[in-house]
């Protein structure tokens, strides 16, 4: 095989692999924004403009010793119309860690 056949299936694989890096960040985003509306529905506050943001990422270790990326993303709401307050949503894949609101908002 010569360089002329090897740099563009080179090139194909890493523009495969960035896809689907970024197809699973999009998954988790979606996960991320369907778990701060039914968060907030339950809590009976407002989900405040209709989308989290991404607020970074760090390797955990599950109970059987296994490597694992965890995403936080924010989110903000709020229970009166004036006061914004922000919850959390940590996710492993797109299975739900963690979620929380920071209590009173004002």
């Amino acid at each position: 095989m010569d360089d002329s056949f090897i740099m563009p299936v080179a090139i194909a694989g890493a523009l495969a692999g960035a896809y689907k890096v970024w197809e699973t960040a999009l998954d988790a985003r979606e996960a991320a924004n369907r778990i701060a509306k039914d968060t907030c529905s339950r809590a009976v506050v407002q989900f405040l403009d209709g989308t989290v943001a991404f607020a970074g990422f760090r390797l955990s270790r599950d109970s059987r010793g296994k490597r694992r990326l965890l995403r936080t993303y924010t989110f903000d709401y709020t229970n009166d119309g004036f006061e914004r307050a922000q919850g959390f949503i940590v996710l492993a894949g797109n299975r739900l860690e963690a979620v929380g609101l920071a209590g009173n908002p004002s």
